[in-house]
């Protein structure tokens, strides 16, 4: 581990921020929920892609797999979302 010592430390540091960061989204996340300045709605559909990682990590078993599951059924809700907001704008 002599040479590679300050790669591990980054590694962790980088892991320690990221986590910080996702608590301090949540923590402000929930107080606005408190505070009334947000809908439930909006908060699940941002919790929505995170949820579905963790469904399907334990019901894939492979965290892999259910990651690019994840990916693909997201992108295939936002294509869908896309072309529900386009048709519904249409003028006939």
């Amino acid at each position: 581990m002599g040479e590679n010592t300050i790669l591990v430390v980054a590694i962790y540091a980088v892991l320690v921020l990221a986590g910080l960061g996702i608590l301090g989204i949540a923590l402000f996340g929930l107080r606005n929920l408190a505070y009334g300045k947000v809908e439930p709605l909006s908060i699940v559909l941002v919790a929505l892609p995170a949820i579905a990682f963790v469904v399907l990590g334990f019901t894939v078993g492979a965290w892999a797999q259910a990651g690019i599951m994840t990916v693909i059924g997201i992108f295939g809700l936002a294509l869908l979302g896309l072309v529900y907001t386009g048709v519904t704008n249409l003028t006939w």
